[in-house]
This record gives structure tokens, sequence and C-alpha cells, in this order.
């Protein structure tokens, strides 16, 4: 199974670069982390087609897919997470998920990310700087 996440990216009023953390509500092993917002693909979709698809479910929001972040992750051993740099119009609204955060470099550690995600927090903080 191939799942797809976004690195959602904007620059906030005063210039500096951002990205949004997105709090799980389920499975309840996962309830309450950190996440790059995203999902499934499914059957005849394409990753960057999944990754429009979801984050226009999940968060209501229009995006746009750039390039990779970091390599493929193991999701156990039956799936594998790949994420994406997006760009997003608009704020995310509260569908799957209980809270959004827009986090600079400095406060990437601030939130527990779900360990699946967390080898690509090193990455990310070297964009946002």
């Amino acid at each position: 199974m191939q799942v797809v996440g976004a690195a959602l990216l904007r620059t906030d009023p005063l210039g500096q670069r951002r990205a949004l953390a997105s709090r799980r509500t389920g499975p309840p092993h996962l309830a309450g982390y950190w996440e790059f917002p995203g999902g499934k693909v499914e059957l005849g979709e394409t990753d960057q087609q999944a990754l429009v698809r979801e984050l226009r479910e999940e968060l209501g929001l229009e995006a746009e897919v750039g390039e990779r972040l970091g390599p493929d992750l193991p999701i156990g051993e039956t799936a594998v997470l790949r994420v994406y740099l997006c760009q997003a119009v608009g704020e995310p609204a509260l569908v799957d998920h209980d809270a959004h955060r827009w986090l600079a470099a400095d406060e990437l550690d601030d939130v527990a990310w779900i360990p699946v995600d967390l080898p690509l927090v090193e990455d990310l903080r070297e964009l946002l700087r």
C-alpha cells in the first residue's frame, strides 16, 4: 500500500517560512500525535493526484504538489509513506484532525510527531531556515 503525506509550506507576513503540522484523532495508538496530512493512494491515482484529493478531503485546501521530501518510509511491513513539499491556498479546516499548527524551524520540536514522520523533521527544518 502506498501512503502520501504533505509537508505544506507557507511564508508568514513577517517573511518566516512555516510548515503545517496536524494533530491526529485516531486510531487510538496515534491519537494526539502530529503528522504531515495525507492518506492512501487509490487504484489508478498518482501520488500527486492522491495528495491533492486527500488535502481537499482532510483539510479543505487546494494544493500544488512539488518535490519529494526524503526517502520512502516504511509503515509496518505492508505500506510505504512518501512525503511531498506542497504549497496550499487558505487555512486548513478541522475535518480529520483536532488541531493544526504552522511551525517555524525552531518550533518543529514543540509537537510530538508520529514515528513514521519523525525522520523527515530534520530535512524540513533545513528547508525552513
